[in-house]
């Protein structure tokens, strides 16, 4: 079962990269956002490449669906790292943009860092089901967090600060998102469709995910790619991991494995920060701020010459 919801985790993985590319396509038509609105989701909605790169969001939903279902949060989360050099990867074709080498060393780096860390620490059991008293716990610290992250965004201008604060809250999001999910899919899988739709679940964590987009659109505009991406990306596997071992009592190996863990996330951190680099169109400077866009859900921002 644990090498199926790997599987499936990659999936998911690429499905989303999928969605990315067309959505950062269609992100080159809409008008950037100077502050946090709910108008940019209505620009995007309008956009037909936009909605096909959401249909590759909703494949990637089914897969982590199914990947939850059958393996533990603390495991099928920090795949979704592979989303980054995934996406860059479909739109050198897409696009026909060549990776550089740094590029490959940054790829390299992310796929060695996250082997290393996951083998060091090895999560395995669980429970199916986490108790009430504790989902109560987690979504006051992770509503208030995302709460106290967007009040700080806001009272900060556009700039590297307010996309970290935004990244780090749709990291939040995603994480309990796929959280509440993998309760939601095992009430589906044991119990029927009907169980499915009574649970509180199903529905938090589709308003949740839909409120971690939006949160990531805005963190896409506020800032560098380079600010908001390795919060977006660490911050979804680490909160996931903390989830996965607080709600569903899932197990990771301490001690001394904690050392190559560490160097793992170091790794997949270089990696990230590399690709994000790399990654930051040319004309992202002061006199070219209105071509700014918002970029796709969980992704990173893929340059294009149009």
């Amino acid at each position: 079962m644990a090498v199926l919801s790997v599987v499936f985790a990659v999936l998911a993985a690429v499905s989303n990269a999928l969605g990315t590319v067309l959505q950062r396509r269609a992100a080159l038509t809409v008008p950037q956002s100077q502050g946090f609105r709910i108008g940019l989701m209505w620009d995007l909605l309008r956009t037909p490449i936009w909605l096909f790169g959401i249909l590759g969001v909703v494949f990637a939903a089914l897969f982590q669906g199914v990947a939850l279902a059958t393996g533990p949060l603390a495991v099928v989360q920090p795949i979704f790292v592979l989303e980054l050099p995934f996406a860059l990867l479909i739109a050198g074709v897409v696009f026909k943009r060549q990776m550089s080498r740094a590029g490959w060393v940054s790829v390299g780096l992310i796929v060695t860092g996250l082997g290393l860390a996951l083998g060091s620490a090895a999560p395995s059991g669980g429970n199916p089901q986490a108790p009430a008293a504790l989902w109560f716990l987690a979504l006051a610290c992770c509503g208030g967090a995302m709460a106290v992250l967007c009040a700080a965004a806001l009272r900060r201008p556009v700039g590297p600060a307010r996309a970290a604060c935004l990244g780090f809250a749709a990291a939040i999001g995603y994480a309990l998102t796929a959280a509440l999910m993998k309760s939601a899919t095992d009430t589906l899988d044991h119990d029927g469709v009907a169980a499915f739709f009574e649970a509180w679940q199903t529905y938090a964590f589709a308003a949740v995910g839909v409120g971690a987009l939006f949160l990531l659109e805005n963190a896409m505009q506020a800032g560098p790619l380079v600010a908001s991406q390795p919060a977006l990306t660490l911050g979804d596997a680490l909160i996931s991991l903390s989830l996965g071992v607080t709600l569903y009592d899932e197990h990771v190996r301490t001690g001394w494995w904690l050392l190559p863990a560490i160097i793992g996330v170091g790794l997949v951190l270089t990696g990230v920060v590399g690709l994000s680099r790399l990654d930051i169109l040319p004309q992202e400077t002061a006199d070219s701020a209105p071509r700014r866009t918002a970029a796709a859900p969980r992704g990173a921002r893929l340059s294009e010459n149009p």
